[in-house]
Order: C-alpha cells, then structure tokens, then sequence
C-alpha cells in the first residue's frame, strides 16, 4: 500500500480519491509515520476476511478441465499426437 505525506494528500486529494475509488487504498503519513488508511467505503474493513467459495455450487468445472483443448496446445508445441506425453 503507499504511503502518502499530509502535503502530497492535501495537494493530490482529488486524484487521490479517485484511486481508493479503483480499488487502491493508501496510508497518510505525519513526519514519516502512518496516522491514516483510506480506503473505499465500499471495500472491506481491515483485517476483515476475505470470504472464500463464495461461489460454491454456482460453478461446474468439468471433470477433464486441465486437459481441454489439450491436442491444440500440443500442436502448437510441434507434439504431433497427445498420446505420445
């Protein structure tokens, strides 16, 4: 995460916001040392977790996903069959 001087985020402030608006927070800094994290309103709170599978049950991953397209990635490696590996 950067960090930012008071001057730079009084003089910046606008650009600065639109950053944390994309997703890139930054840390106000008083003589070197951090006093303030901006963050997006909208992102989560810090030291909140992050929620994993989320999505469970919403997605189907074939049971041969990590050899689709297999023969054309191999022909495009100059292996004639797909056998051969």
């Amino acid at each position: 995460m950067q960090t930012i001087n008071i001057h730079e985020a009084k003089t910046n402030l606008s650009r600065l916001l639109e950053e944390v608006q994309r997703g890139r927070p930054f840390i106000i800094a008083k003589a070197g040392q951090p006093i303030a994290r901006v963050v997006s309103i909208e992102g989560p709170e810090p030291g909140e977790a992050k929620r994993l599978g989320f999505l469970e049950g919403q997605i189907e991953v074939p049971e041969d996903f990590d050899r689709m397209a297999e023969e054309e990635i191999l022909a495009m490696f100059g292996e004639n069959d797909a056998s051969s590996s």
